[in-house]
């Protein structure tokens, strides 16, 4: 804990990125850990979670980020106990605390400024940006091909928005659960990293 003026300031050992799908914030949080010198997890929490829960990676792709389907369906499927989704929860939550344990690091997405909410040294990131910027940029960066990359946005939004209602019980991307929001859009890329790293 650094003193400026008299005022007590919590140095950051531990960065999370949220992020609105296409918004950058996967190139921001490895920026942001380059520079820093310290170690992004992202696609690694995946190959992580696989290899301690037994399912294969795809599947955690898929039904990592996803809440289980229909309040009915998850009564039903919850009165045989946990579901493979709460299991992979609880495996996510586990990687993520040791990660965070081990080390100053940047962790993107995973609901990770969630988990590590009682943590006073972590910093939690939201990046957002507007409809146009965001399919712009998975259709140059990601080579979306889809018709509609804005409905793609939306369906993967959604996904995430009730993912993280369900297992939070908040709501994804309200500037509250958060200590900075950034719009990478208007901002840039570049600049965003610049801000986090001005934070750390």
């Amino acid at each position: 804990m650094d003193i400026v003026e008299g005022v007590r300031v919590m140095k950051h050992r531990i960065i999370t990125i949220s992020r609105e799908f296409g918004s950058g914030g996967r190139t921001i949080g490895k920026k942001v850990a380059e520079a820093l010198g310290l170690p992004c997890y992202d696609s690694e929490l995946i190959q992580k979670m696989a290899a301690e829960s037994g399912f294969h990676e795809q599947y955690i792709k898929d039904k990592g980020e996803s809440a289980p389907v229909g309040f009915l369906s998850n009564l039903t499927n919850r009165a045989f106990g946990p579901t493979n989704e709460d299991y992979l929860w609880e495996v996510q939550c586990r990687i993520i605390t040791e990660l965070a344990e081990k080390g100053p690091c940047v962790i993107v997405g995973r609901c990770a400024d969630y988990i590590l909410r009682d943590k006073a040294d972590c910093l939690r990131v939201f990046i957002h940006a507007d409809m146009d910027f965001r399919a712009k940029r998975i259709v140059e960066v990601y080579g979306e091909r889809e018709a509609s990359p804005e409905q793609r946005i939306k369906d993967k939004d959604k996904r995430r928005a009730a993912y993280h209602r369900f297992y939070t019980n908040m709501k994804w991307g309200h500037a509250q659960n958060y200590d900075i929001t950034l719009n990478s859009g208007t901002l840039g890329i570049e600049r965003c990293v610049d801000i986090i790293k001005g934070l750390y």
